[in-house]
């Protein structure tokens, strides 16, 4: 597999499958088989996936581009970035939870919709703090980075993303109902 795809497939899988804050989102809004201990198990697991994928994007680049990448960063104050990082992720995950559940039917619109607030939020947070909105993706990237220890990595990508996460999860079950679950016939 060339470079390039491997960059791609590796970023995708960070992005999307080793994501914290969306299973507490799910969690709180009613949604989805997890249970506390699952998500105590697997939490680990996606931070590891994260390291993982950010390891391996940063093996398969090219020598001369690797001082580019640099995933999410805060270019603000450590209270502005936490405050600007919960609220993308309240954001992100309400509309997420929203498109999802309640939104329509046909796949395309999804990822329609999901394509245009994503680009909207993270081209909004670039100021603020990358953003991650994805506690996992940011331990990747700075654990890649020798970063991952500090107060402020914790605070601004674990702290307020899950809060954000957590409240937009409440947000969602207290003012819509889920969809019905369908039961196929036999």
């Amino acid at each position: 597999m060339k470079g390039p795809i491997k960059i791609a497939i590796a970023d995708m899988l960070i992005s999307f499958f080793f994501d914290p804050a969306a299973t507490t989102a799910f969690y709180a809004a009613g949604s989805g088989a997890d249970t506390l201990i699952s998500m105590a198990l697997r939490f680990p697991a996606q931070a590891f996936g994260a390291v993982g994928g950010a390891l391996a994007i940063m093996e398969a680049i090219p020598e001369q581009y690797k001082h580019m990448i640099e995933g999410p960063s805060v270019k603000v104050d450590t209270h502005t970035g936490a405050f600007a990082e919960g609220v993308l992720t309240f954001a992100i995950t309400f509309i997420v939870l929203l498109i999802m559940l309640r939104g329509p039917q046909s796949e395309i619109f999804k990822t329609w919709f999901l394509s245009i607030v994503i680009v909207t939020l993270v081209t909004f947070g670039s100021a603020y703090t990358g953003p991650s909105m994805n506690p996992a993706f940011a331990f990747g990237w700075a654990y890649v980075h020798n970063q991952h220890d500090t107060w402020d990595h914790f605070y601004i990508y674990w702290i307020c993303p899950f809060i954000g996460a957590t409240l937009a999860g409440w947000v969602f079950r207290q003012f819509f109902s889920l969809p019905p679950v369908k039961v196929k016939k036999t």
